[in-house]
């Protein structure tokens, strides 16, 4: 059956609620964690374990994922997501004993959620467009933001009204109801379906040659595997970029809201500069992603980074002057640059490793990836635990912000395939 429009805008719809369900059914650990607490009375060291022992998991199966993506593609990848995730979330409720949590929450949230997030999202979506790709994964990962501000303030009123136990259980029924049903439409490649990427027509004996986007015919004709991927200083320089670049997204969302109450913000503050980085972050990975495919991923990841370094700025200079004015340019520039980071993380690995194990490839740097936003809360707060301030931890994520620059030049996608802004440099 033929539809009216190119089936690809299908797999950005469901991507896109997928993303609004499954990433904030995780994060929606942060509103179950303080009525937690008040029920049972454990450590709160003990019980956020659980949400950082997902972390670690989430790490360690995200290779997993990459080749069961090569192997049986996005319906069975997403379709285990769901049935870990909704499992997890539908058997918290009975938790009596901490290891309860970290079964649920951690093991089987955390693994669902490598499926459902950006990483398992990542490794198909960005085969079904070359010259709009950036702006195809930037408004599938939309969904994240708008999940942000529709579901996560429903789970806190269920919360209110039923308890934790409730919104759990809800939260998991939801993921079934909803996410089971719609994934069955997803294909790996739109050659699955007889159709080409951007929904571009079959070329015929007579139509013009379409404009080859191969900067480098060398590299792109490498049929590149795992293991030889991992013997080029590319995949190490995109290993090193990508654990820069979550170390620094993490390190600032998970203490910004503890720094601000410390220097004397009110809490009503605190909490709105949060969600309004979120709702910026909408714009941002739309506009970026959209504007990656005009002039390279490389200057979009430089634009986040330098977001990421201009809010960390705010925040050491927002100790010696608490002005709201500060506080606009942190959240500025952390959700309208610094977000858009997620728009064209896939599409880095894909244009320079292209080919049938790019789901393991993928898999393996974001095993990278997913380390340094585990190690970014944990090294800021042990910096803070050791010299009484944010300050040294903060000026580490600028130098980071820059590392994570120069390591995703230094890789250099667009000297192997230009986006659609740039082919006159295939062509040159």
């Amino acid at each position: 059956m033929r539809l009216p429009f190119f089936y690809g805008w299908v797999i950005v719809v469901v991507t896109f609620v997928t993303m609004a369900i499954g990433v904030n059914a995780r994060t929606a650990f942060s509103l179950f964690f303080p009525p937690i607490i008040d029920e049972f009375g454990w450590e709160r060291g003990v019980t956020a374990g659980a949400f950082s022992f997902g972390f670690v998991v989430s790490g360690a199966v995200s290779p997993l994922i990459g080749r069961m993506m090569d192997r049986y593609g996005p319906r069975a990848v997403m379709e285990t997501g769901v049935a870990l995730m909704a499992g997890g979330l539908l058997l918290a409720p009975l938790t009596t004993q901490p290891w309860h949590l970290y079964l649920t929450i951690g093991v089987m949230v955390g693994a669902g959620s490598v499926c459902l997030g950006y990483s398992g999202q990542s490794l198909f979506l960005p085969n079904w467009f070359n010259r709009r790709r950036g702006l195809a994964m930037g408004l599938a990962f939309a969904g994240v933001g708008i999940g942000s501000v529709t579901l996560l303030p429903w789970v806190q009123l269920m919360i209110e009204q039923t308890g934790w136990r409730t919104a759990c259980t809800a939260m998991g029924i939801m993921i079934l109801v909803v996410l089971a049903p719609i994934n069955l439409l997803l294909r790996k490649r739109p050659e699955d379906v007889g159709l080409l990427p951007d929904g571009d027509a079959a070329p015929t004996a007579t139509s013009a040659k379409p404009v080859s986007n191969i900067v480098d015919s060398v590299w792109a004709g490498i049929d590149w595997t795992l293991r030889r991927a991992m013997r080029t200083a590319r995949f190490w320089w995109l290993s090193l970029g990508y654990f820069c670049g979550l170390y620094v997204w993490y390190a600032v969302q998970v203490h910004q809201t503890k720094y601000l109450l410390d220097i004397g913000f009110s809490s009503g503050v605190a909490v709105w500069a949060l969600g309004v980085v979120s709702l910026l972050g909408i714009p941002g990975q739309i506009w970026l992603g959209h504007l990656s495919d005009r002039i390279g991923r490389e200057w979009i990841w430089m634009a986040s980074c330098m977001g990421f370094a201009i809010c960390f700025a705010a925040l050491i200079a927002l100790k010696f002057y608490p002005t709201v004015l500060l506080v606009y340019l942190m959240i500025l520039t952390q959700g309208a640059l610094g977000y858009g980071m997620t728009s064209i993380i896939g599409a880095i690995v894909l244009e320079i490793f292209q080919g049938k194990q790019y789901g393991s490839i993928f898999g393996t740097i974001m095993l990278a990836a997913l380390a340094g936003g585990a190690a970014g809360p944990w090294f800021t707060g042990f910096l803070h635990d050791l010299s009484g301030s944010y300050t040294v931890a903060f000026a580490i994520g600028i130098g980071l912000s820059v590392l994570s620059s120069v390591a995703i030049w230094q890789a250099s996608p667009g000297k192997v395939r230009a986006v659609a802004g740039q082919l006159h440099k295939a062509r040159g």
